[in-house]
């Protein structure tokens, strides 16, 4: 069975008892432990860790990272703003987007640095500022991830220049006399170093052809084990090829380029956690399942829906019999694909598991959420409410760093005919 990563049960109860369920819990001491173990990458000639911002966007997680000394990869100009409204400092902040930002203008003027994920992107760029600097975002050719949802490389992908266009990139890049400074490649979620090794040298190829370039962005991607049967990645092993190809650039080329990476899933997918209450039990027969269900689910995590993505589970019994049970967990949606517990990579498959023998209002904990989970629900189906965030702090207590929404708020922004 699966056990719990940061929380005592203690805890879980009183977080239930404070701030009700469902709520997202965050451990401060998790995240700075992550954040050093990702400044410790190998690196031949400086590293830049950004946070990317995506996988849990609130303040006070930017904050804890700022403070460690991370820089962020923003993947919107939203999220730029938000960040800046979280006090983080524009110039700590680089962006690349699917969508050029309509307001981009005033976030380059505020100091963001920008990777152009598209021929149409420099040339809005270019447009907007003739001889400026600029990055690149190039598609390699080439993927790592366990599902189409996490590879973010190779032809399937829309991300990134396609790297066969390279004639097109100049074109503009002459056009607008723009200088070119960062690389940025980004192969999606692997483990793998000859994976990485190889992208690195493919990557590098890229920057000999621009000699103003003095930074390679080799983005994030690094698998963590949410399910005891995962591992995660180590970044020294995946780290030194990499930092032995930037050396072997150097003793071509005399050039020392920087490193950057950006860790999101890494720094915080298991250091939060959903606290849930089992609200039903329900059963179809000795030829059918048990049902936990749960006042949670897709509206807080809609990974399992989404990709049949796995979190694992812990009943937290009032009163414990010792047994345990093979049961589906469900969440509250009217929505039969609202499984918390799908078959892996297979949403909408029902897969049991085994917990702990549960009661209508037990504790349960969906560990491995901190990652895409309050940052990619559906958010208010059913019109469930976004549920409360709270931070375990590392001197001890619990703050309350996001509230949980009115459904006065739900329609807010709803007006009539």
């Amino acid at each position: 069975m699966d056990s719990l990563r940061f929380l005592t049960p203690e805890q879980a109860l009183m977080i239930r008892e404070r701030f009700g369920t469902p709520v997202y819990v965050y451990d401060e001491r998790t995240l700075r432990a992550n954040a050093e173990s990702c400044l410790r990458f190998p690196n031949a000639y400086g590293l830049t860790v950004r946070y990317a911002i995506k996988a849990c966007p609130n303040a006070a997680i930017l904050q804890v990272f700022d403070r460690l000394g991370l820089q962020f990869d923003a993947s919107s100009g939203y999220e730029c703003r938000r960040a800046m409204l979280a006090g983080i400092d524009a110039q700590k902040l680089s962006l690349s987007s699917q969508e050029f930002p309509e307001d981009f203008e005033s976030l380059h003027k505020a100091g963001i640095s920008f990777n152009a994920c598209s021929l149409n992107q420099i040339d809005r760029f270019g447009e907007l500022f003739p001889g400026g600097e600029i990055g690149l975002r190039f598609n390699p050719g080439r993927g790592s991830g366990g599902t189409s949802h996490t590879n973010t490389g190779g032809p399937s992908s829309s991300f990134g220049i396609w790297h066969e266009w390279i004639d097109d990139v100049f074109q503009r890049i002459e056009k607008y006399r723009l200088k070119v400074r960062r690389v940025h490649t980004h192969i999606g979620s692997g483990g793998d170093p000859s994976v990485w090794q190889a992208v690195a040298e493919v990557s590098l190829d890229l920057v000999r052809k621009f000699p103003d370039v003095d930074v390679l962005d080799l983005g994030g991607g690094y698998k963590v084990d949410r399910m005891t049967d995962r591992e995660t990645t180590d970044l020294v092993e995946i780290g030194r090829p990499v930092r032995d190809a930037f050396v072997s650039l150097y003793d071509e080329t005399s050039r020392k380029v920087r490193l950057e990476i950006e860790p999101g899933t890494y720094l915080v997918a298991n250091a939060g956690s959903i606290v849930a209450t089992i609200m039903d039990v329900v059963s179809t027969g000795e030829e059918g399942y048990t049902f936990l269900k749960l006042d949670s689910g897709m509206t807080e995590a809609l990974r399992p829906a989404l990709y049949g993505a796995q979190h694992p589970v812990v009943v937290l019994p009032l009163e414990a019999t010792g047994r345990t049970i093979h049961a589906v967990v469900v969440g509250h949606c009217c929505e039969s694909g609202d499984l918390v517990t799908p078959a892996p990579n297979e949403p909408g498959v029902l897969h049991p598991r085994e917990l702990a023998e549960a009661q209508i209002g037990d504790l349960c904990v969906l560990e491995g959420a901190g990652a895409y989970c309050a940052a990619m629900p559906a958010k208010n189906y059913n019109s469930f409410p976004e549920a409360p965030e709270v931070l375990l702090l590392e001197e001890g207590g619990v703050a309350l760093i996001r509230e949980r929404q009115a459904l006065e708020q739900v329609v807010a922004n709803e007006l009539p005919a």
